[in-house]
This record gives structure tokens, C-alpha cells and sequence, in this order.
């Protein structure tokens, strides 16, 4: 054998030690929460509330894995162990995830909808559903409070009657909503809505920065944005009840409620206790007045008592 196999064979064994070490070293699974969450700032928060009430129960420290892109790549992570649970949306999970059809309109309450996940979650994942935390985030379409008023607007039917330009509303959306089954094609099926041009998608976060600079004139954004409130926009109603309930519920790994009684009584403590105002507020805290994610939470939760 020569030198330089002799040494290569010594790098590889000095390689594989490490390694080998490295693992040894690492704490095991059942050591550590870990939390994840999307990547917009309700998500951050309601990740954040969730870990912290979990950190308050059981005097662990939770690992956050926060800013995941999406309910898809959250739901790999769930499924696959890396995170222990996250907060979903009912209507997401039913449809973007779960791949059920939207049921029919006089079937679309919050209690049904949240049996058929829970069911659904249990049997192909072994993921329980938590109970909700007290509010809806329902997608929402958004037009500036101005054209409201000048277009006579209240509801998504009324948009469909009268536009500010000729050619139809200019949309925004974000990237899930384009390809979801309870997204765009399904809202435009349902109401006949006809848009200027193919809609501009971007990042959650530019869609109200594109609508008050007049790029758009709509935008698919979430019921509970702090931007809504803050900057005076006008959330049309969803007349035709197209939009699934969107509770927001816990989901979290069976196995891990199993290692960790604790997230249990957490998840119980923060059932319903979370309104859409208060939510609302937490969003607008954090974005427009750039507060810290972690210390809003402690504020909420410290005002109820937990």
C-alpha cells in the first residue's frame, strides 16, 4: 500500500470519528420543541405565543423554526419531525394541504370543517388538531377605502359590477393563492370577476405597499392584516360565502404530545383566547410600529393572565 492511500484511509477513519462524535453529542429529538412557523408576521406571532406558553408550562426552552416558506414546506416539517407542531388555518389545511374539494357553501361551517381536519390529520399523520385559538384569518380582498367610497364597493359582487378602469381591476396576490384550490380561479368561477391583465404576484408582505401606491387596485391579503386597519382599506364581503372557515388551530405531532405532556395544557391555555382585533393588533404592532415579535407576545399574553 502506498503513502498516499495510507493516508487517505487515516482521513477517512479521522473523518468518520468526528462524525460519529458529532452525533453522539447531539441531544436527542425528545430533548427539544421545536416550533415552526410560516413566514409572514401573524405566523411569526402566533409561533411565538405558542412557544412561549409552551416555555411557560413545561420551564423548557423552545426552539423556533420560524419563517418556513409556506403551509407546504411547514407540513414536510411537521410530518417529517423537524418541527413538533406549528399554527394552521382549517381552510388551508382542508383544501392546500389535506386536498380535500371545497365543500358545498351550506356545508362550510367552522364546526364541520374543523371535524373533517381533525379526522383527516389523525388518520394520515398522526397530527393532532388543537382547538382553535379564538379567530378566523380568512383570505380577504382589499381595495383602497377611497375607491370604496367613489365606486359604491361593499361586496366582492359589487366589484364585479363596477371597476375603476375599463379594463377591470388590476390584481396583487401572493404566490399560494395563484395555485390553490381555494384561491384565485375558484373566486373568479364563483363571481364572474374579470381582472386587467394577468395578476402581479409578489411576496405577502409588498402586497399592501403595491396597493396604496396605486400599482394595484385589489389585493387577496388576509382578514386580520394590520396594514388593513392602518392605512384605511376596505375588506370587500365575500357575499357567495366562496372563502372556507380559516380557523386558526395548533397542529402538533402525536408523538411529541405523547414525549411532551406540557404543549397539551399549553395549547388548552391559549384556546380561545386570541380574538381577530387582538391579533389585528399584534400584526400592526410589529409591522408598522416595528415592535419586537417576542415582546408583543409577552404583552398579549401578560393582559390575560397567563
Amino acid at each position: 500500500m502506498d503513502a498516499g492511500c495510507i493516508l487517505r484511509r487515516l482521513a477517512s477513519m479521522i473523518l468518520s470519528s468526528f462524525l460519529v462524535g458529532l452525533v453522539a453529542c447531539a441531544p436527542p429529538r425528545s430533548s427539544l420543541i421545536t416550533i415552526g412557523a410560516k413566514n409572514f408576521t401573524e405566523q411569526v406571532v402566533l409561533g411565538e405565543m405558542l412557544s412561549q406558553e409552551i416555555e411557560a408550562v413545561t420551564g423548557e426552552q423552545v426552539d423556533r423554526r420560524f419563517y418556513l416558506a409556506g403551509s407546504y414546506l411547514c407540513q414536510q416539517a411537521l410530518v417529517s419531525g423537524r418541527i413538533d407542531g406549528y399554527v394552521e388555518y382549517t381552510g388551508t389545511a382542508l383544501t392546500a394541504i389535506l386536498k380535500q374539494p371545497l365543500p358545498p357553501v351550506g356545508q362550510r361551517d367552522e364546526a364541520t370543517v374543523f371535524r373533517e381536519v381533525s379526522s383527516l390529520y389523525a388518520s394520515k399523520y398522526r397530527v393532532k388538531v388543537g382547538p382553535g385559538l379564538g379567530f378566523e384569518d380568512t383570505f380577504a380582498m382589499v381595495v383602497r377605502g377611497d375607491d370604496a367610497k367613489r365606486l359604491g364597493v361593499k361586496t366582492i359582487s359589487d366589484a364585479v359590477r363596477t371597476t375603476p378602469d375599463p379594463n377591470g381591476w388590476r390584481l396583487g396576490v401572493g404566490y399560494e393563492f395563484q395555485s390553490r384550490p381555494d384561491g384565485l380561479r375558484g373566486l373568479e368561477a364563483t363571481y364572474g370577476l374579470k381582472f386587467a391583465g394577468d395578476p402581479r404576484t409578489m411576496d405577502l408582505g409588498l402586497l399592501y405597499r403595491a396597493l396604496s401606491s396605486n400599482q394595484v387596485d385589489m389585493v387577496a391579503g388576509n382578514s386580520t392584516d394590520g396594514p388593513i386597519r392602518a392605512l384605511g382599506f376596505v375588506v370587500l364581503e365575500d357575499d357567495k360565502h366562496y372563502f372556507p372557515p380559516y380557523e386558526a388551530v395548533p397542529l402538533i405531532r402525536q408523538d411529541s404530545l405523547q414525549r411532551h405532556p406540557g404543549i397539551r395544557v399549553a395549547m388548552d391555555r391559549l384556546a380561545g383566547e386570541v380574538s381577530a382585533d387582538e391579533v389585528r393588533g399584534m400584526n400592526y404592532a410589529v409591522d408598522s410600529e416595528h415592535r419586537d415579535v417576542a415582546e408583543v407576545v409577552r404583552e398579549f399574553r401578560k393582559s390575560k393572565g397567563l
